[in-house]
């Protein structure tokens, strides 16, 4: 059941929009690079679009009826946006799950340091990388620092052209004869993926005081600059490190890939093509009021398990569905565990799409392809199905009906061949509940690599599929 490549279908109005869908996502994930940014982008959105803030509604007491919406945060890290339908919340919901964390490096919390003349970065990797393919690459520094006086400190350094960057070092080939012979994982150890940041030393105390006798030269003169510069540009000192959240992420902007500019490359794509698609056809919904509750979630910690007050397997969801109940006149616990069995989600996450050149780790009929459209994995895991969520027969076959009805291009597919690897996504977590959820997501090449690439016609149709999904009836 070879599926047929969606580019083949499409007129001239409908690449007029997928070329502008392309723009607006090629800007999102290039000024959106870690979980706190593209959450204060959704926010932003929503607002724009007329969802207010669900804690300013419980604050004021203010009731909720057909066609309220609303949005949640969680720590900054996590969206959830509500768009409430005609029938009651208890009857069920159509949720868009995607997650917004990608693969980094973590910047520690006593990380800055000098040796032989230069000053780094101590890392702690986040989320399955290849650490060989972090070296020799330009690096941005996004995030926050907390300060012990309340004030929360932007950093964005290396994504403007004006800004310098940052690297690790790779070791040249002349001397990597022994390097070489390593296993792949091995070649570069996780402990020495240190981020270089600077090289001039600050000749005297002078250079960073207002004390005009101040000549002493500093213990770590390259260490001691840097210093300087980050508290004159930032306000920020050494001991602030130690409530910082410093993200090191590939520097530079997503760009078109190929000759025909089909394709999009670029950073973060697993997951914010998804994210992104699922929020644009959330606020598709517009004014009207969906027959069932509308739903996008955007989550963080998907890339480690899910975990933490901001990830799928917190509370956040649940707390917040149970809010909006309670302002729309249906507060009970029964109530709120019928809403949530009666619902049924698309957990919104990227699959490996073939790649030719590694084409011995894939299953071919069952592979995923740039071109053909959204793609549903009726189940993930590893092996054996391990750590996966299996979507039952009968909601496949309703998704199917949904995707045909709204002219979506889809296909299906596995995570490679079986005892090849796999993985998993938030799937199995909103199952619990009882609801019917699958995978379904757009197709990656260099999935995990610092840039990802994937096709516009893919990405397309996601942001229709997932708005067909939202607007289904029960």
């Amino acid at each position: 059941m070879e599926r047929e490549v969606a580019w083949k279908k499409y007129d001239e109005a409908s690449l007029d929009e997928l070329e502008a869908l392309a723009v607006d996502y090629i800007d999102f994930i290039s000024e959106n690079k870690t979980e706190r940014e593209c959450a204060a982008a959704a926010i932003a959105a929503a607002e724009d679009a007329g969802y207010d803030s669900l804690a300013d509604c419980i604050a004021a007491g203010t009731p909720v009826g057909p066609g309220s919406k609303l949005w949640a945060c969680a720590q900054g890290k996590a969206v959830i946006l509500v768009h409430v339908g005609a029938a009651p919340i208890s009857e069920g919901m159509n949720i868009l799950g995607a997650h917004i964390d990608s693969p980094r490096l973590d910047i520690k919390q006593n990380p800055l340091y000098e040796t032989n003349d230069f000053a780094l970065l101590d890392t702690h990797y986040y989320g399955g990388i290849k650490n060989y393919q972090w070296t020799a690459l330009p690096l941005a520094l996004h995030g926050v620092v907390a300060k012990t006086d309340g004030a929360v400190v932007e950093v964005n350094i290396g994504d403007d052209p004006a800004d310098p960057v940052f690297c690790v070092t790779d070791l040249l080939p002349h001397l990597g004869s022994q390097q070489m012979d390593k296993k792949g994982s091995k070649v570069v150890e996780g402990e020495d993926l240190d981020v270089l940041v600077g090289n001039r030393p600050l000749l005297s105390t002078a250079d960073s005081s207002d004390s005009a006798d101040a000549t002493e030269a500093p213990k770590d003169p390259v260490k001691a600059r840097v210093l300087a510069i980050l508290a004159d540009k930032y306000g920020i000192a050494e001991e602030d490190f130690l409530s910082a959240e410093l993200e090191a992420v590939p520097a530079g902007r997503a760009r078109d890939l190929g000759f025909d500019r089909s394709m999009v490359i670029g950073y973060g794509q697993d997951d914010r093509v998804c994210a992104y698609t699922s929020l644009v056809a959330q606020l598709a919904l517009g004014d009207d009021v969906p027959a069932r509750t509308a739903v996008c979630v955007l989550v963080d910690k998907e890339e480690i398990g899910s975990v933490g007050a901001s990830g799928m397997a917190s509370m956040f969801f649940e707390n917040t569905i149970a809010e909006i109940m309670a302002l729309a006149g249906e507060s009970s616990p029964l109530r709120l565990r019928r809403a949530l069995t009666r619902s049924r989600m698309l957990s919104s996450d990227v699959s490996a799409g073939f790649d030719p050149a590694y084409a011995s780790v894939f299953e071919a009929k069952n592979s995923a392809y740039l071109g053909r459209g959204l793609v549903f994995n009726k189940y993930t895991g590893s092996r054996g199905k391990s750590g996966s969520n299996d979507a039952s027969a009968e909601y496949v076959a309703l998704v199917r009906r949904i995707m045909d009805d709204a002219g979506v291009s889809f296909q299906t597919a596995e995570l490679g061949r079986v005892d090849a690897g796999g993985g998993g996504t938030i799937a199995y977590i909103p199952a619990k509940y009882g609801m019917d959820v699958i995978d379904s997501g757009v197709p990656v090449l260099s999935m995990h690599s610092p840039w990802e690439v994937t096709s516009k016609a893919d990405i397309y149709e996601a942001r229709r599929g997932y708005e067909a999904f939202l607007r289904a009836e029960g």
